[in-house]
């Protein structure tokens, strides 16, 4: 049997949109869409013991989530891991060290679900760990969905006071010459246990990743006060039109 440690992380403080994570999306509070998405994936998942955390230095947060969801573990987050520079895998790191020593177990997988991304269909996450079950040799599985531009084709950059081709090596004619990319959408991070205990640098490129696609929402995560109100007609639309999504919101206590 496989050990599995869902993470949920949100930090007190925001630049970008201030108490993000303390929102109410769409009359439930944000954070609540993606415990739904954790709890259906422990209920579901087989041949696995899953543990859910939150690791966060917001009491408001906190009480936020365990008012509905108590067996979820509490991780304070100290205040060296609470800047707007510090790599987010350093709290990974922490939730793992801090679990592994609270269970006396260790766990085999960790999946990150960020607070900020709540639009996810009610097969993802476990989509997302079962395909990094099938890729052993892959450090992380992690989410995204096709880019609706291209760096090779249709963004520039300004470089020395010239507007330039992003990526300026290579000349397309049409979009569908070029290779496809991808837009990560920071919803869903698959990791082994031991790369994360082993990396030092705190940079996610530096594992191999398989790439986990879902569904272009269009909005992909809330870093701004126009994010929150797009993504909630976006959201709207689809909790009531796409069963996938629909499933997550009725599982909602």
């Amino acid at each position: 049997m496989k050990r599995v440690l869902i993470t949920i992380c949100g930090r007190a403080g925001s630049k970008g949109f201030k108490n993000k994570n303390l929102k109410t999306f769409l009359d439930k509070p944000l954070v609540y869409y993606t415990l739904a998405s954790a709890f259906n994936f422990k209920d579901n998942v087989e041949n696995a013991q899953v543990d859910v955390c939150l690791n966060t230095d917001s009491q408001d947060l906190a009480d936020l989530v365990l008012a509905k969801y108590p067996e979820v573990y509490f991780i304070r987050r100290p205040e060296e891991l609470g800047g707007d520079t510090v790599p987010k895998m350093a709290v990974f790191q922490q939730s793992l060290a801090y679990m592994e020593e609270k269970t006396g177990e260790k766990y085999d997988y960790l999946i990150d679900l960020d607070i900020t991304s709540p639009l996810r269909q009610i097969h993802d996450v476990l989509g997302a760990y079962e395909l990094k079950i099938a890729h052993p040799e892959r450090q992380l599985s992690i989410s995204g969905c096709p880019s609706r531009r291209s760096p090779y084709f249709n963004m520039v950059k300004e470089e020395d006071g010239k507007i330039k081709k992003a990526i300026d090596s290579v000349w397309y004619t049409a979009r569908q010459q070029a290779p496809a990319v991808y837009d990560l959408n920071a919803s869903i991070y698959v990791f082994d246990a031991d790369f994360l205990k082993n990396n030092t640098t705190g940079n996610i490129w530096e594992a191999d990743w398989v790439l986990y696609q879902m569904k272009d929402t269009a909005v992909l995560d809330i870093d701004s006060e126009e994010d929150f109100e797009m993504m909630q007609l976006i959201g709207g639309y689809l909790f009531e039109n796409v069963e996938g999504f629909k499933a997550v919101k009725d599982l909602i206590r």
